[in-house]
């Protein structure tokens, strides 16, 4: 990601909201879960992290590795992630429903 790019997804998480709050359990598989859901749904998500400071630096490298997301920005406890969506999942058409009397 080019530094106009960065640039611009900053300026997009600016307004989010944090979407993930990690506390005292700190990272577990369900957050994961949640993190993976989130970042299909919105691609671009904060994240708030109540821990001390290393072992906040920690928890974004394993939720980057983990998720293959690209930290955008931390500042103190929250984190700014990004990972694009899959071209397929993109382009997936809506499936046909049909009526009760079986048309379209």
């Amino acid at each position: 990601m080019n530094s106009e790019q960065l640039k611009q997804m900053k300026a997009l998480a600016h307004e989010l909201k944090p979407v993930i709050m990690i506390g005292q359990a700190g990272l577990t598989v369900a957050v994961l879960k949640e993190i993976e859901i989130a970042l299909d749904t919105h691609e671009l998500i904060k994240i708030k992290i109540r821990a001390e400071r290393e072992a906040r630096k920690q928890i974004q490298q394993q939720i980057c590795t983990e998720t293959k997301a690209e930290l955008i920005q931390g500042i103190g406890q929250i984190i700014v992630i990004y990972r694009k969506k899959p071209e397929e999942a993109k382009k997936k058409p809506a499936p046909h429903t049909r009526r009760r009397d079986g048309t379209r």
